[in-house]
């Protein structure tokens, strides 16, 4: 059959979700449609393997994007998800909810409903925590939060944060937000635990539940009142209609949704009518108010052992990937655990910068492959600043949904995201200074000692920083339609049964990995729809 009750558009870590909860009760037909393929490989399982699927062409769809101008022109590398999980299943499982009030934000925006203390329980409903049931947490959700143990190399990191006068924090999504600390992750017995492991796997036995992969869909259909009725969609090359007959829900990304959107006929008139695209509705917000986190690595030497003498030659990477596969440990089921969030000044009321500690020091490939591992003994520090105030856009480059649309974040674009950019290099600086960490440190390799005021911290920061892979709000969430997509309850303006359910309906970004906030919100998003 070509009819459904739900059609869900993307297979993600929002669009897994859904899938379950919508077909939990076995009384509605859901399709799920992803345009890329099962996530069966060793390296999507494998905590540490995000890095070799970080240019893998079978599970990324390696989007780069337009030339930023604030970062020296440079194209910047930005990892889509092209697999069930989406990117929730090639990130690097850092779960972290954000601070309260990145939340409260959204409720201020004009959506009821969304304040910290409104999607409080939604973030319990997700997780079977280890600190088990208490105000903050619960046992019985689906995603497995873990805390493994740290190399002994991040209790130095922790030092020197004393050192700075920053607080400890056993709990970033508990009591308090801000301090140093270990970071949950959400994995289960030593490999990742996705939506799409948690949530679509268990449900795809369920008979009301059909799952197509390899399924690029084209464009919405819609009745003459703008009622969303279907999708037009090529599955494995031939091209086929589905019927949705309560709701079509798109959860294809803060790129590809907008995208879809655009190509359908929903979108700024003047930009479909550049591409001959017949204009649905015109709705000028879809594809802007894009944001992202922007990070900046340092690289150090040390002077005591760190994974990368678990890792650097062949015949210790082979030792610890047998470790993994016959113990399910070892460096191979970690990933960065270590870091936390700061106020880079007294006159910060709120936390404003991640930093994340890695006993480990390595580069990333330009090709698919494995990472290369720094021949010493190396750590890093790197930071990203919690709310970046530049927006950006995502706009059709043609009307051919084979084509990646042009990514514009516009990095850097506001005074204050490069006053950010010099605050998180001396607080790096201010950390690698102290006693704690001078002790296991040898020398700063990477930028070194030609990076030392202002000036050169933000050209470091323009040449090497790069996209934390955390894009969203380009669908955003409001109650003015010239200014948002959605309203709090995710449905389009100006249309019937089309809602959007992911990371672009952030009005703002939150503070730290958008990860659990997108989860949060299917959840939510699951009980309004069945609700309605």
């Amino acid at each position: 059959m070509s009819e459904f009750d739900y059609i869900i558009v993307g297979a993600g870590s929002a669009g897994c979700i859904l899938a379950d909860r919508l077909s939990a009760s076995g009384q509605y037909r859901v399709l799920l449609l992803e345009a890329g393929g099962v996530e069966k490989s060793m390296w999507v399982r494998m905590p540490l393997g995000f890095a070799k699927l970080f240019y893998h062409p079978r599970y990324n769809w390696r989007y780069y994007t337009t030339v930023q101008q604030q970062l020296m022109n440079q194209r910047v590398y930005t990892p889509r998800g092209k697999v069930l999980g989406g990117s929730g299943s090639i990130n690097a499982m850092i779960y972290v909810r954000g601070q309260r009030r990145d939340f409260d934000d959204w409720a201020a925006r004009g959506n009821p409903g969304w304040s910290f203390d409104d999607v409080l329980p939604w973030f319990k409903r997700l997780e079977s925590h280890p600190l088990g049931d208490t105000s903050w947490h619960s046992s019985s959700g689906k995603i497995r939060i873990t805390r493994d143990p740290v190399h002994p190399i991040c209790e130095n990191f922790f030092r020197a944060c004393d050192e700075l006068g920053f607080p400890r924090n056993d709990d970033f999504n508990g009591a308090q937000f801000e301090g140093a600390g270990v970071y949950d992750i959400n994995t289960r017995d030593g490999q990742r635990d996705s939506s799409c492991a948690a949530y679509l796997r268990p449900a795809m036995k369920r008979t009301n539940l059909v799952v197509e992969t390899d399924a690029l869909v084209e464009r919405v259909l819609f009745n003459p009142n703008k009622t969303a009725i279907g999708v037009s969609v090529l599955l494995r090359g031939h091209r086929q209609v589905f019927r949705a007959r309560r709701e079509l829900i798109l959860s294809a990304g803060a790129v590809e949704t907008p995208k879809l959107l655009q190509c359908s006929g929903i979108g700024d008139a003047a930009l479909l009518g550049q591409h001959q695209i017949p204009v649905i509705h015109d709705a000028p917000a879809v594809g802007r108010n894009l944001q992202d986190h922007l990070c900046a690595s340092y690289y150090f030497e040390a002077s005591r052992p760190t994974v990368n003498d678990e890792l650097k030659t062949l015949p210790q990477q082979a030792r610890a990937m047998l470790q993994y596969l016959l113990q399910g440990r070892g460096a191979f089921a970690t990933t960065v655990k270590a870091g936390g969030f700061f106020r880079t000044s007294e006159a910060q009321q709120h936390p404003n910068m991640q930093i994340y500690f890695n006993p480990l020091s390595y580069v990333l490939p330009e090709s698919p492959g494995m990472p290369k591992i720094e021949p010493y003994s190396g750590y890093t520090m790197f930071f990203a600043p919690c709310r970046p105030t530049s927006r950006g856009t995502v706009q059709l480059k043609s009307p051919d949904v084979h084509e990646a649309p042009l990514i514009d974040p516009n990095y850097l674009a506001t005074e204050n995201d490069r006053a950010e950019a010099i605050a998180g290099s001396r607080l790096i600086r201010r950390l690698a200074s102290t006693a704690g960490l001078a002790e296991v440190t040898k020398t700063e390799v990477k930028p070194g000692t030609s990076v030392s005021d202002d000036d050169s911290m933000l050209q470091f920061f323009r040449e090497q920083s790069g996209s934390i892979y955390h894009l969203c709000g380009s669908c955003a969430m409001g109650s003015d339609p010239r200014e948002s997509v959605v309203n709090s309850e995710l449905q389009v303006h100006g249309t019937r049964s089309l809602r959007v359910v992911d990371a672009s309906i952030f009005p703002n970004i939150t503070s730290g990995n958008i990860n659990a906030p997108t989860m949060m919100v299917a959840e939510k998003a699951s009980q309004m729809i069945l609700g309605h």
